[in-house]
C-alpha cells in the first residue's frame, strides 16, 4: 500500500510543481490552430472524394457503356 500512497503523492507534485501549464491565451491560441487545420484537412478529403467519385462514375461509364 505504501507504494501506491507514494505514487500519488509524486504524480501530484509533479502535476502541480513540475508541470508547465498553458495560459487561457495560450489555450485559445491553440484552439484556434486545431480548428482551422482541422477545416482545411476536412476540405483536402472532401476534394479527394468527389474527384475519386467523378473518377469512379466515368470508369463505370466506359466499362458498362
Amino acid at each position: 500500500m505504501n507504494k501506491v500512497t507514494v505514487y500519488f503523492r509524486e504524480a501530484y507534485d509533479e502535476l502541480v510543481n513540475k508541470v508547465t501549464w498553458p495560459t487561457w491565451v495560450e489555450l485559445q491560441e491553440s484552439s484556434v490552430v486545431v480548428m482551422v487545420t482541422s477545416l482545411i484537412i476536412s476540405l483536402f478529403i472532401f476534394g479527394v472524394d468527389l474527384i475519386f467519385k467523378y473518377g469512379a462514375q466515368e470508369l463505370y461509364k466506359l466499362i458498362v457503356g
